[in-house]
């Protein structure tokens, strides 16, 4: 069994009272690296090796420009979505159980990075192929 591990972003959140209250921009505004619909798709072997690059050119859905997200060719993930994520991408890389017992089927995790005052939610599915 081969395994791959598939990103979408769900949806972005940001919560201007407290960019206002806490931010050295108080107008920062939503995520600018990510937008709801992006996919990205994470693959081992055939050359590939994407979680060693974190998401490097992994982007395969957007409607914005590649080259400004992060996970397209131009920029990796960002580091607080890379640490909320990679943990879940590389048990589903290795066919891991993503989160068994908390979400609905086990192959498949909500999460959401670490940025309190603008957070991404990520859905992270492993996708199990026979080789």
């Amino acid at each position: 069994m081969k395994h791959k591990v598939v990103v979408t972003v769900l949806d972005k959140k940001v919560f201007p009272e407290l960019q206002r209250q806490y931010c050295a921009d108080p107008d920062a505004g939503p995520c600018p690296c990510y937008n709801v619909g992006d996919t990205f798709v994470f693959e081992r072997g055939n050359g590939r090796d994407d979680y060693w690059h974190m998401g490097l050119n992994t982007l395969t859905k957007t409607t914005a420009d590649p080259k400004t997200v992060a996970g397209g060719p131009a920029q990796p993930f960002c580091s607080e979505a890379w640490d909320a994520v990679s943990r879940y991408i590389y048990a589903g890389l290795q066919g891991g159980s993503i989160m068994r017992g908390w979400m609905k089927k086990e192959n498949e995790m909500i999460t959401c990075c670490n940025d309190g005052t603008r957070p991404v939610i990520f859905k992270i599915e492993r996708i199990d192929e026979e080789e």
